[in-house]
Formats: C-alpha cells, sequence, structure tokens
C-alpha cells in the first residue's frame, strides 16, 4: 500500500497484519479521491476514518489537504498501525487516534466535513451509523449496496471488482463546498 497522491505521493503505508482486516486497495483509494475531488475541495477539511484499519483512507485525505483526520477502530492491533504510519508520515500532530466502537465513538456530538466508512462487509447497521454521523459528505465502502436512510441521498455509487464505493450526502440545503 502506498499513497497515492498529494504532499505524501509515493510513500509506503504498513497494513494490518490479520485476517480480518480488509484494506482498501490502492485502485479503489485513487477512484474515491477521483470522485471527491469531483465534488469538493478538501483543503482544511476535518476527516473521521471510521474503521480505520491501518488509516490509509485518511492519510490519504491528510496528503490531499485536509487539516485534521480522527481515526476510529476497535482494534488495538488496527490502531498502533494507524499510529506507526502516521508517525512514519510525519502526521501525528494532525490525527487523533481513538480506540472505540464506531458507533459508540458517533453517540458524542461531533461534526467532520467528511466521513469516510470502510467497515468490514458483513456491516449492517447503516441505518443507525448515518442516523448519528454529523458530516455533509461520507462515502461508504461495501459488498453489497448499503441501506441508505431516507434522511441521506446517493451523489455517486461505482463498483470496483468487489468493492462498492457509495458516496452520500445529507438531505437538505448543500452544505461545505459540494458541487
Amino acid at each position: 500500500m502506498r499513497v497515492i497522491a498529494g504532499s505524501h505521493r509515493g510513500r509506503h503505508l504498513r497494513a494490518v497484519p490479520d485476517a480480518v482486516t480488509r484494506p482498501t486497495s490502492d485502485r479503489v483509494r485513487e477512484a474515491v479521491f477521483d470522485i471527491l475531488g469531483s465534488l469538493v475541495d478538501m483543503e482544511g477539511w476535518s476527516v473521521v476514518d471510521l474503521f480505520a484499519g491501518s488509516g490509509a483512507m485518511g492519510i490519504e485525505a491528510l496528503s490531499r489537504g485536509a487539516a485534521s483526520a480522527v481515526f476510529v477502530d476497535d482494534s488495538p492491533e488496527a490502531l498502533r498501525v494507524v499510529r506507526d504510519n502516521l508517525d512514519a508520515l510525519g502526521m501525528a500532530d494532525r490525527a487523533q487516534v481513538v480506540r472505540l466502537d464506531v458507533l459508540r465513538f458517533l453517540e458524542r456530538p461531533q461534526r467532520f466535513d467528511l466521513a469516510l466508512c470502510d467497515p468490514p462487509y458483513a456491516f449492517a447497521s447503516w441505518a443507525a451509523l448515518l442516523g448519528r454521523l454529523d458530516s455533509p459528505l461520507a462515502v461508504l465502502e461495501t459488498r453489497d449496496p448499503p441501506e441508505v436512510p431516507g434522511t441521506w441521498e446517493s451523489l455517486k455509487t461505482k463498483r470496483y471488482g468487489g468493492t462498492l464505493v457509495t458516496v452520500v450526502r445529507p438531505l437538505g440545503p448543500h452544505q461545505k463546498g459540494t458541487r
């Protein structure tokens, strides 16, 4: 794995050494950020990387101009890898690493400009997650189409091999620079 673009382009990232964590491939990460680039300018944004794994998605956002990122996962090993990757890239000062179940983390009121959501494919609590998420834009990575509640709208859906990428935003006024 490597950082695809931005200030840390080409730098290598460690992966989580277990069979449970499914890292987002370089190809899918590049496609996700190409989609986001057509919708928004992330410069200065706050990002949350839910189900962070190695942290590759949040690190990519930081490399492309996001001001800060919060990495949330309940795996101690995954968070060790996130910290190692952030330290190796000199990004630790722009990041917060949180060990907590994602749904419990989202119980705390907090707003992010972008949410990156790459749960295990068996995850089925999209309504609960999106119901608690305060963000004008979210990227959902799944195997099958996620059940997006009626309070959110899909902006773009694209399949890359076994991964389905869905970009959603809450219904209502367009927020935070989405085109």
